[in-house]
């Protein structure tokens, strides 16, 4: 890092009163343990400990763990990693719940210096094997509820209990290792195979400090993190609040009801959600969330998926003006953030270019485009991406990466994001984005939830169709779907097909499956 990126990401920091007033032994201490642990998970929670070793570090369902515990069970997990054969250059993958047999295990795994392999839960068997495989993992340590799908894997295997007594031992085989591993993070193959995103930790400073300036974050917040933790966004929030001594409250499965008490319960400051999680909280209905007390909450943090006016708008109705949304992948980490007051300015903005990320939008010939034109969004920051683990790459331009978006800038340098670029259809010669017919159907009150996709047409090539989920007790016809369309867009923009569903077929992570969708 440049001297003047370091100075301008304490300056951040400072601005952000994460250095707030405490014992004057603490920030040298957290120094020190930086020195020591170096980036990654294990410098993250070592820092957490160095600061405040005896505050809770997480909340699951086998109550709470203190920063003390939790790095002590870190270690001695890590000196079995070791005896496994752990360490710089080998492949050590984690397929587990939020809970804190996953936190263990990716920090004992960041311990050795291995590359860590975050692995999708949701995976059946033969992909969790194909996956293992693919990205050469030689460790692959689980939950034991998913103990069958890791026998089938032609890998050295430790499951939950195993790892729960190994953390009871002492780390013997000396202090975490000076080569930092990458963290791999597999996309979220909505339309195709999940690939092996990697990342050095180099850049982690630069990406809290980029949060950090929009996102009021403070030490020692308490933050449920719905999200799941293999996910991206999920476990950067796992690293910044043990890198800050925050709380973090977990639930092994996203339970709308559940995480509401939780946020209540321990007065959370903080949650950490993909879009659907704040879907089904609104859908408790206004009586369940009037009697909940959430004077407390000053953070909805949402990200993985697009928001859309609709749900920004209905969020800050219920809660106020607590929503900040972000606008990256897997791929080309931090892009944008929408503070609640761009949000309501514009409910569908992706927000304002990052502190240190730089966003452009290009033409077909990779030239930029002025405010206001549609074109691909490419992304650069700190973060790189270093290309898939297969060795394949996304497109880049101008020292940037692809984001796969079409978007355009306002005028206030807020960026909208149009939908995928393998999302827009031509149907009847007409560009048509599914996007904006998604959102406006979002809006309709007999519509809870809506999926809308290109697919195949005889007479205009191709054309929209409509996935619905009703609200309970709702009713809409198809002519109603579309009369509703054809009111506010276009009539190229109506649905030729709609369908309506229980339920919309969604990852892990809350992106809805389209492959699914249209299989015949």
């Amino acid at each position: 890092m440049s001297i003047a990126r370091w100075v301008n990401t304490s300056r951040v920091i400072t601005r952000a009163n994460l250095h707030w007033p405490e014992r004057p032994d603490r920030l040298p201490r957290a120094l020190l343990a930086t020195l020591r642990s170096g980036a990654g998970p294990v410098g993250a929670l070592a820092i957490g400990a160095a600061r405040y070793p005896d505050a809770p570090a997480l909340v699951d369902e086998d109550g709470p763990l203190t920063y003390r515990e939790l790095h002590r069970q870190a270690g001695g997990l890590a000196g079995e990693l070791r005896r496994r054969g752990a360490g710089p250059g080998v492949a050590v993958g984690v397929v587990g719940r939020n809970h804190r047999t996953f936190v263990r295990a990716v920090a004992a795994a960041s311990a050795t210096g291995a590359d860590v392999v975050l692995l999708n839960t949701g995976s059946a068997a033969a992909e969790l094997e194909r996956v293992v495989a693919s990205e050469g993992v030689r460790l692959l340590l689980h939950d034991d509820e998913f103990a069958a799908a890791a026998a089938g894997c032609d890998v050295d295997a430790l499951g939950g209990r195993a790892m729960a007594e190994a953390a009871g031992g002492d780390d013997r085989s000396g202090p975490p290792s000076r080569t930092a591993g990458r963290l791999i993070v597999l996309t979220s193959g909505t339309t195709g195979r999940a690939k092996g995103a990697a990342r050095s930790h180099r850049g982690a400073l630069d990406t809290a400090a980029a949060v950090f300036d929009r996102i009021p974050l403070r030490v020692r917040d308490t933050q449920v993190v719905a999200a799941p933790l293999f996910h991206a966004w999920g476990v950067l929030h796992l690293f910044l609040g043990l890198a800050r001594s925050a709380t973090t409250v977990l639930h092994r499965r996203f339970d709308p009801a559940a995480t509401l008490d939780a946020a209540v319960v321990e007065r959370a400051r903080v949650l950490v959600v993909v879009p659907v999680m704040l879907k089904r909280i609104l859908a408790l209905g206004p009586e369940t969330l009037a009697r909940a007390d959430l004077s407390s909450l000053a953070v909805i943090a949402s990200s993985g998926s697009a928001l859309g006016a609709p749900l920004v708008t209905e969020v800050l109705q219920r809660f106020g003006p607590v929503l900040y949304n972000i606008y990256g992948s897997t791929e080309v980490a931090l892009a944008t953030i929408a503070t609640p007051a761009d949000l309501r300015a514009a409910p569908a903005t992706a927000g304002r270019v990052a502190l240190g990320s730089r966003v452009e939008i290009l033409d077909a010939a990779g030239d930029p485009l002025p405010p206001g034109r549609t074109g691909r969004v490419f992304v650069g920051s700190s973060l790189g991406f270093g290309g898939y683990t297969s060795g394949e790459d996304k497109e880049r331009r101008r020292g940037l990466v692809a984001s796969g978006d079409l978007g355009h800038f306002d005028g206030d340098g807020r960026l909208f994001v149009e939908g995928r670029e393998d999302d827009m259809i031509v149907s009847g010669g007409e560009n048509v984005f599914p996007g904006e017919v998604e959102d406006l159907l979002a809006g309709h009150p007999a519509v809870a939830d809506v999926a809308v996709t290109g697919v195949p047409d005889e007479e205009f090539g191709q054309a929209l169709a409509a996935f619905v989920v009703l609200r309970p007790g709702a009713e809409l016809t198809v002519d109603g779907v579309r009369d509703h369309v054809r009111a506010s867009l276009a009539r190229y923009k109506v649905p030729r097909r709609v369908e309506f569903l229980a339920e919309l077929p969604r990852n892990s992570t809350g992106k809805v499956l389209t492959r699914r969708l249209t299989e015949p």
